[in-house]
């Protein structure tokens, strides 16, 4: 149809897309899906109970508002208080929440809240920044490089550069890192909002994995920049986050920005014709999860449980010739290189094809190539020898689908 563009896939719609035909669905006894964003999402030792059920109100039935349930917006400030802003003198409020149908809802509101202005990006980073930074053109975005032999990491100084060299009016990264694991924490977050602050840059911090941290902070923990804001409504920090990954209710589809209230207006405003707001019945389902106590129990029995995972595939994975430039500081993910491995399957696409001939599924690196309306080029990208493996899934299948590429591998010694 002449009228429309063609959408180009994401990563992990791209290696599902190609396991399908091959057979996988989700649920699939005999595959193991190490591309798919996605938790464990059963009980786990020391964590929360599983919601099973919803209680569904007469008034549930009707639209939610656009920026969802105030008992939900002041819950989730009131986390954010209690967590980290117990020795601030501003607290969040209800005002400075809006809560989307999802992550990418979520991120999409903020999207087209942004001005004719220079937005900066990593790489690598989300698979999804690239078609969202593409779809709204009143900005420019700028990519910034993340140097393998430095970890992926990007001190406080270098970024006050960039900013300034590069006239950032604005800045977008997921912290911690999908997919490299990277984190920043500590003394180093609380540099780059000061420099948000100083410089008059606007950073959006996308925390999705911010209950996944093995380093930087104490067991239970979680990580936020709203630890280091000041001035809620001038400090130009915006935070994102949701019941995807930290609390592992994918399904759901409910996220939340927090941000100065003036923003929030905005956001709000680009979620009444962009999606028009999150389901009733889960905005009022979730209030309880959003409770401190249930935060710090869900955080420590997941930092347990996967970082149990974290010591099993770097050394399933090292074991069969796969580097890595960095072990991760946070997120469920692994940044793999294969460049080592034999002819057939030492680069991310052809390792890939094989995988997927043993029912297993990872992502190519270069899908985290962010390249927004494809300026950059793309023949040789930096991470064509590079996959993302997730170790969402349960202990058990993974170890199944290391003994699978352990045999690939010795099939092709």
């Amino acid at each position: 149809m002449s009228a429309f563009r063609v959408v180009p896939q994401t990563g992990v719609i791209y290696v599902t897309s190609k396991a399908a035909k091959l057979g996988f669905y989700r649920g699939h006894p005999d595959w193991v899906n190490m591309g798919q964003g996605q938790p464990e999402t059963g009980f786990i030792e020391g964590g929360l109970e599983r919601i099973t059920d919803i209680h569904i109100d007469e008034l549930d039935q009707e639209y939610a508002p656009v920026g969802g349930l105030k008992e939900l917006r002041q819950a989730i400030a009131d986390m954010y208080n209690e967590l980290y802003r117990k020795d601030k003198e501003q607290k969040y409020t209800a005002d400075n929440v809006s809560v989307a149908a999802g992550g990418r809802a979520a991120l999409t509101r903020l999207a087209a809240s942004i001005d004719n202005v220079n937005l900066g990006h990593f790489l690598p980073d989300y698979t999804a920044y690239e078609e969202l930074l593409t779809t709204f053109n009143s900005f420019n975005t700028i990519p910034i490089l993340l140097d393998p032999d430095n970890g992926y990491t990007f001190s406080v100084e270098e970024l006050r550069k960039e900013i300034q060299g590069k006239g950032l009016s604005a800045l977008l990264i997921s912290n911690p890192c999908n997919p490299t694991g990277a984190t920043i924490y500590g003394r180093q977050l609380k540099g780059w909002v000061e420099a948000a602050r100083d410089l008059e840059c606007s950073i959006v911090f996308d925390e999705f994995y911010s209950s996944y941290v093995y380093q930087g902070v104490k067991k239970g923990d979680t990580l936020s920049c709203a630890k280091y804001v000041e001035d809620i409504e001038n400090d130009n920090v915006v935070i994102v986050n949701g019941l995807g990954k930290n609390w592992r209710y994918p399904g759901w589809r409910i996220a939340w920005v927090v941000g100065p209230k003036d923003f929030i207006k905005s956001v709000n405003s680009a979620g009444s014709f962009l999606d028009g707001g999150a389901p009733r019945p889960l905005q009022r389902a979730v209030i309880p999860l959003m409770h401190p106590d249930n935060v710090r129990k869900e955080a420590l029995a997941l930092q347990k449980e996967f970082g149990r995972k974290i010591q099993l595939m770097l050394d399933g994975l090292r074991d069969i010739g796969i580097t890595f430039d960095r072990e991760p500081g946070g997120s469920f993910y692994l940044w793999g290189n294969v460049s080592d491995l034999p002819e057939g399957i030492n680069t991310g696409m052809s390792f890939l094809e094989k995988a997927l001939e043993k029912k297993v599924i990872a992502v190519p690196g270069e899908a985290f190539d962010v390249n927004p309306g494809k300026r950059m080029k793309k023949a040789g990208s930096r991470f064509k020898n590079y996959l993302r493996f997730s170790y969402g899934p349960k202990y058990e299948d993974l170890e199944e689908a290391l003994r699978r590429l352990k045999e690939m591998v010795e099939e092709h010694k």
